[in-house]
Formats: C-alpha cells, structure tokens, sequence
C-alpha cells in the first residue's frame, strides 16, 4: 500500500486520512501535510488510522509534535480507526495518556461538540 494522506472538513474538525507505513521514510511527508493542513486553518485534527498498517518511532514523534502544536495555538487532536498493532504502539508509549482514542468518526464529532469541562 502506497503512504498518502488525504483531509476533509466534517462539522468543524479536520478529518486526516492517513493509508500505508508510517516511518522514518514517510514521516517526513506526513510532517509536511500535517503542518500544511494546520497553515491552512486546520485547527481540531481528528486523525484516521485506519489503513495505517505500520508506525516507527519517527511517525510517533511528528505526532506528538504536531500534537503540542495544535495545542500551543489552541487546537486539538484525536484519532480514530486505530488497528490493534498500532493501538499496541500507543499503549506501549504511554501516548493514550495524552491522546485520544475513538471509536469512530461520530464519537470524535461528539466529543468535539460537548468537550469536557
């Protein structure tokens, strides 16, 4: 499967698709179309892991990063579709201490319209 990431506008979020590895080849990439996204008004990202079938190290650190980006300017960033490997990936890191993981599109929109107090 060929990397691509591809976005959306759904109800006041970013939906970023992301398909294919991401690793210390893609992340990059993914780095450019994450910080592109967010130059273009790109304020609450709601990232789609779903056909993300790796993730390295270096993939987790553009997130992460673009994570406390997003937050410096008052944005958010969630994901969902998140496959059983890479979950493992978040579990293992610690990152479901800091990120957000949903089941799907309907509950990142939930928690985007009734964020908790």
């Amino acid at each position: 499967m060929d990397f691509a990431v591809e976005h959306r506008d759904e109800k006041g979020l970013t939906v970023v698709k992301i398909s294919g590895e991401i690793d210390v080849f893609t992340s990059p990439r993914l780095r450019e179309a994450l910080l592109d996204i967010i130059e273009n008004g790109g304020a609450h990202l709601v990232i789609d892991l779903g056909e993300v079938t790796f993730l390295d190290s270096t993939g987790l650190g553009v997130l992460v990063g673009i994570y406390h980006r997003l937050r410096a300017r008052d944005g958010s960033m969630s994901f969902m579709g998140v496959n059983d490997r890479v979950r493992r990936v978040f579990h293992v890191t610690q990152l479901t201490k800091i990120f957000v993981l949903h089941n799907s599109l309907e509950d990142a929109i939930a928690a985007h319209e009734s964020p908790a107090t």
